[in-house]
């Protein structure tokens, strides 16, 4: 997916500080802000990262909530190609079916309960479109940061089906990583999980994680507590590292659906602006004019149809952005 904030912000995240927990850890609630995604009337998107409180959660540097949205009146997802470097995307859908294109020649389909994961280190271009059977869409959209010795690393695709998961008090899929006994057999180039954990009805559920691990809690369904803190739907709740139990309670009498991200707190300033993860601002100057010129380094998506062939990138900003840091853990 790409970020069609027509005046993105330059964000530089600069390396986390790892604090070990004495007692119970404590829980920072990010609350999401709305971002028209585009399309025909602009499909709304929720984000929670980054954020000025909290540009990563390990190498997790981008996280969009959607949905459920009726296409109808919104007209649905039509993403025209775009660049990447030096990221990951994670799709993960609820409802709907989305199709996707890239220059690595890629041709599929993103469906609830599979993850389309799409490598473009050096560069990649792809697009996005709803497909036409698709009447509610719903699901996150998500970008990983590369590490230093991965950056440039070619383009790459992998489609993963996880098994459903039983636990007491909760059912669950594990995407990326480990957790619960289920480890996804998908290569990540730093440590971290992804999962999406449905809550029985008033259901407390505890997990073990790796306590050299911050995580993530976004509500998409219900209203879930974590650890002493409750989060409404849509919010992200942040635990940091030192805690090798995360406790998640239902107080619904409903299910309710979370979208667990973790991860070891990325030691490396990064610098963020528009589609493009990189080291500097002179990176992303380059990486723009080689967008604009057409250049080799994204290469071509074939079979994309829509309004216009390719999305123009951003004029970039007049001025640097001052270095943001994540508060300590």
């Amino acid at each position: 997916m790409s970020n069609l904030d027509p005046h993105p912000v330059e964000e530089v995240c600069e390396p986390a500080s790892t604090v070990e927990y004495p007692t119970a850890p404590l829980v920072e609630v990010i609350t999401p802000r709305d971002v028209p995604l585009g399309g025909p009337r602009a499909m709304p998107v929720r984000r929670t990262l980054p954020q000025r409180a909290r540009s990563l959660i390990g190498a997790w540097c981008f996280a969009d909530h959607y949905g459920p949205d009726d296409v109808s009146v919104t007209g649905g997802m039509d993403v025209a190609p775009h660049p990447h470097t030096g990221l990951q995307t994670v799709s993960w859908l609820f409802t709907g079916e989305i199709e996707h294109r890239d220059s690595l020649g890629s041709h599929a389909l993103v469906r609830p309960g599979e993850m389309n994961l799409m490598t473009g280190g050096h560069g990649i271009a792809h697009s996005e479109v709803s497909t036409p059977d698709t009447s509610t869409l719903h699901g996150v959209q998500l970008w990983l940061a590369l590490p230093a010795h991965a950056r440039d690393a070619p383009r790459a695709f992998e489609h993963h089906v996880p098994p459903l998961v039983r636990i007491e008090g909760a059912a669950l899929r594990v995407f990326l990583g480990r957790l619960a006994g289920s480890e996804s057999p998908v290569h990540t180039f730093s440590p971290l999980v992804g999962a999406e954990i449905v809550l029985d009805p008033g259901a407390t559920v505890r997990l073990d994680v790796d306590p050299g691990f911050e995580h993530g809690v976004l509500v998409d369904e219900g209203e879930v507590q974590v650890a002493d803190t409750t989060l409404q739907r849509a919010e992200l709740g942040y635990v940091g590292t030192g805690s090798a139990e995360l406790v998640l309670t239902n107080r619904g009498t409903g299910p309710a659906r979370v979208v667990l991200l973790g991860g070891t707190p990325f030691g490396e300033e990064i610098v963020m602006w528009w589609n493009f993860v990189a080291r500097s601002h002179e990176e992303v100057v380059t990486f723009r004019e080689e967008w604009e010129n057409e250049s080799d380094r994204f290469g071509q998506v074939d079979g994309y149809v829509g309004a216009r062939p390719r999305l123009p990138a951003p004029t970039l900003p007049n001025t640097r952005i001052l270095p943001r840091r994540n508060p300590a853990p």
